[in-house]
């Protein structure tokens, strides 16, 4: 039974994961490092030793540390969180235009693998939407990716834009697919659409930002959670949200998160791809 900062329970998943499973999808905070803007969703208690203490209860191996908007664009407290955890982390960052190529390529060297756009609340965002073709074209000979925090409803607005990144993308948060629409809605299309043209990954992460049935089983995010798995297995990966800087009045079970997998994803080779195969291609472990 371990007992970790920003989760709910201290039990066990229900499945053991298989070896070098990866966390596709989390945040470091660290008082060390200071903050650009401290109201947005800071979390304390988030630290590398904390995050170490959910992979002992989950099992998982790797991670992909997301930068956190409360940072802004200094990515120091990401790169220091790589450095802790490799040769098993890779990262997200968060840049402005101005970035030098002198320092895309460090932060490659660090083992940053992409960007993150997170623009669903535009009155908190740290880039704009201007910002994200410019600097797709500016990553695209690295490698990396592009990581789109969008709403449904701006998905669909800005599905022409996605169509002509250079880069590939990977929409968090399964797309932040709106309910009651569910797979009716045009961003679930949208994004099956990049999906089925090899353009685009999608994160099994984050059911409870969305879903109106809510925990355990977030039951009305099950839908476009199977139809991604129907349609790409290939080209999914799996992300706790810890410390879940959205929810601040109770954090979520992780292992309970976690379990969804079983019930998304009924077939256990998949189930590693997704853990395990598909994050060593996407990151690059």
């Amino acid at each position: 039974m371990i007992a970790v900062p920003n989760s709910s329970g201290m039990s066990a998943p229900r499945f053991r994961v298989p070896p070098l499973a990866c966390d596709s999808h989390l945040h470091i905070y660290d008082a060390r490092f200071r903050m650009a803007w401290p109201s947005l969703r800071a979390t304390p208690d988030a630290s590398v030793a904390e995050f170490r203490l959910l992979q002992q209860r989950l099992g998982t191996t790797r991670a992909v540390v997301v930068q956190p908007a409360a940072y802004g664009t200094d990515n120091a407290v990401t790169v220091d969180a790589l450095e802790q955890m490799k040769p098993h982390a890779r990262g997200v960052a968060v840049l402005h235009p101005e970035v030098t190529d002198r320092e895309l390529q460090a932060l490659h060297d660090a083992g940053v693998r992409g960007l993150r756009f997170s623009q669903h609340d535009p009155r908190t965002a740290v880039t704009t939407p201007g910002m994200i073709e410019p600097l797709a074209n500016r990553i695209a000979d690295l490698g990396w990716h592009v990581q789109l925090h969008l709403k449904g409803d701006q998905i669909a607005e800005m599905a022409s834009l996605i169509r002509r990144l250079p880069t590939q993308v990977v929409f968090d948060h399964m797309g932040r697919i709106p309910q009651p629409f569910g797979v009716r809605h045009p961003a679930y299309e949208i994004v099956r659409e990049r999906l089925d043209a090899g353009r685009a990954w999608v994160k099994l992460s984050g059911p409870y930002l969305d879903s109106q049935t809510g925990s355990p089983r977030y039951a009305d995010v099950k839908p476009a959670a199977r139809g991604y798995v129907a349609a790409a297995p290939e080209r999914l990966v799996w992300g706790s949200d810890w410390p879940h800087p959205t929810e601040r009045d109770r954090k979520p079970d992780d292992a309970v998160l976690l379990d969804l997998l079983q019930e998304w994803v009924p077939d256990e080779p998949t189930r590693r791809r997704i853990l395990v195969e598909n994050p060593a291609t996407l990151y690059g472990f």
